[in-house]
């Protein structure tokens, strides 16, 4: 693997690497390792949708993935015209978008050698959805390949994993993140190495955690907040103040997609200020204001979610420090209040956190109400 081909930003994944590096060699020649369909699962932040592009650069590449062809610059830049990625800002993706994409699906390719369709968070995918991928993975056309990419091959329809091939991604390890970014990104390496032990194994979040300043400080505040719970009122004013930097955060986002969204909306349908409506648009636009506010929703989900991970990575590493285990912490730059809070709190109190931590998560992927959630949190983590 050369510093500069398509598999060059798959981290930490060389079994992964060799798997797609065969298929992709296969599918030049006698096709035995090659198939139609594949099925990209791993933890957050471990490739899947980076190893779907990089198999597909490589199998639209007449040398396997060099990185520095036009295939391999136009695949890596998203602009390929026969590489599709299908992803979604809501909570799932429906049937009707998925019935567009295969029928594009069968087309011959326009410049590449394969007609290759990226789905991103195949586990939200609907049933009626998963369904009428099923029938284009049952009759592929020739030229024609699917990945999906979900967390585990248990969030995927079982009829569809099984007429995938499996590739798993494990988390990068600490020391493969950091050399990424000193020798890509240029991050200074004590930079580089606390950032990496940070980001828990997810690249992206390690890179910008590097990058931005306020990102850095924004987690300190949160993993100052164990020691912060003394009373009701702090509990209260934490989940508040967690809840409320969420919704911010979607509103930043959001507000100018759903604009934009709705302005195009009004355009196809030739809506006029005072004009009359035509009949139709009314049921148009009910549907994607239902969209926009699942795609709020599942980002301000997501932020406090964020939040969650790096208060469970604060406890672990109390625990670590309870149970003398020896490990490399977490995080290691507020070293001096984790040995605090272990004086604090007992292993027990520790481990009871840990579950309240892990039970808002439960909650808020049932859809619980987010400020209820955090509040009950926080009174798991008073002192």
């Amino acid at each position: 693997m050369t510093a500069t081909d398509v598999w060059s930003d798959l981290v930490g994944q060389e079994p992964v690497v060799e798997t797609l590096r065969a298929a992709v060699a296969s599918a030049g020649g006698d096709g035995r390792s090659m198939t139609h369909a594949w099925l990209f699962t791993g933890p957050p932040g471990s490739g899947r949708s980076n190893a779907a592009l990089a198999f597909a650069a490589g199998l639209q590449c007449e040398l396997g993935g060099c990185g520095q062809c036009q295939s391999c610059t136009t695949a890596r830049a998203g602009s390929h015209p026969d590489i599709t990625v299908i992803t979604t800002e809501g909570l799932s993706i429906g049937v009707d978008d998925i019935r567009e994409y295969v029928r594009a699906s069968s087309l011959r390719p326009a410049l590449g050698r394969w007609q290759l369709l990226i789905v991103e968070d195949a586990d939200r995918l609907t049933e009626k959805a998963a369904g009428a991928l099923l029938k284009a993975i049952e009759e592929p056309s020739k030229h024609t390949v699917w990945m999906l990419c979900a967390p585990s091959a248990e969030d995927v329809m079982i009829t569809l994993r099984s007429r995938s091939r499996s590739v798993i991604l494990r988390t990068p390890g600490t020391a493969a993140i950091a050399r990424l970014l000193v020798e890509r990104d240029g991050i200074e390496p004590s930079m580089a190495q606390a950032v990496a032990a940070a980001s828990q194994g997810h690249i992206g979040r390690a890179r910008g955690l590097a990058r931005d300043p306020a990102a850095r400080e924004r987690r300190k505040l949160i993993l100052s907040i164990p020691a912060s719970m003394h009373d009701l009122g702090d509990c209260l004013r934490a989940a508040a103040q967690i809840n409320e930097e969420a919704q911010a955060r979607a509103k930043d986002y959001c507000d100018p997609q759903d604009e934009k969204e709705m302005e195009n909306l009004r355009a196809a349908w030739g809506v006029e200020e005072r004009g009359r409506r035509p009949a139709g648009y009314a049921g148009a636009r009910s549907t994607l204001e239902k969209d926009q506010d699942r795609r709020r929703k599942r980002m301000a989900r997501d932020a406090i979610d964020g939040v969650l991970l790096d208060l469970l990575s604060f406890c672990r590493d109390v625990l670590a420090r309870q149970c003398a285990t020896g490990i490399d912490l977490v995080n290691a730059d507020v070293a001096r209040d984790i040995d605090e809070m272990s004086q604090v709190w007992t292993p027990e109190s520790t481990i009871a956190a840990i579950d309240a931590i892990v039970e808002c998560r439960t909650a808020l992927t049932a859809n619980a109400a987010p400020l209820l959630a955090l509040e009950r949190m926080m009174m798991g983590l008073r002192r």
